[in-house]
């Protein structure tokens, strides 16, 4: 039998860390955090992406009684990013979440799905995206590109 070894890079950074630019995206991504609509799971994430125009699109969980019609604030984000500015490319996205009940300080990467649809944009813009991602507080863990979080990556070369 033959192995292989993948292995993969995160930074871990301090608020005081991030550049000003950094810094207000991640305010933004707070912001969208608290408007998500959880009443199911009781936790909300928050996503904020930066466009290569300078546009800050903000996206939050928008749960559903019929679990499967919810959507995750960085598909929403990046979905409306999408559709709203075709063809800007995605610079940073920042990532927040937390249970409403407790400041949770670990960081939380996209879900897997998530991640194959931030895959897909990463592909489209041929240049990759920085994802940044937090709890509520805490340390904050940064890839410099979807590959990292998703290094045996789905895309059209297989179809």
């Amino acid at each position: 039998m033959k192995q292989i070894s993948i292995n993969t890079t995160i930074s871990v950074l301090l608020k005081e860390e991030l550049s000003q630019e950094e810094a207000t995206l991640m305010m933004q991504a707070v912001e969208a955090r608290s408007k998500a609509y959880a009443p199911y799971s009781k936790f909300t994430v928050g996503a904020a992406i930066l466009l290569d125009n300078g546009i800050v699109v903000q996206g939050s969980n928008q749960e559903n009684a019929a679990y499967p019609s919810g959507l995750c604030a960085e598909r929403v984000a990046i979905f409306y990013a999408g559709a709203t500015y075709p063809d800007a490319k995605i610079v940073k996205m920042f990532i927040t979440a937390s249970p409403q009940d407790r400041d949770l300080e670990e960081p939380i990467p996209p879900c897997g799905s998530c991640r194959q649809a931030i895959a897909e944009y990463e592909f489209k813009q041929d240049i990759p995206i920085a994802i940044f991602f937090m709890g509520a507080k805490g340390d904050i863990y940064k890839s410099d590109s979807l590959k990292n979080l998703l290094p045996l990556v789905f895309d059209k070369n297989h179809l």
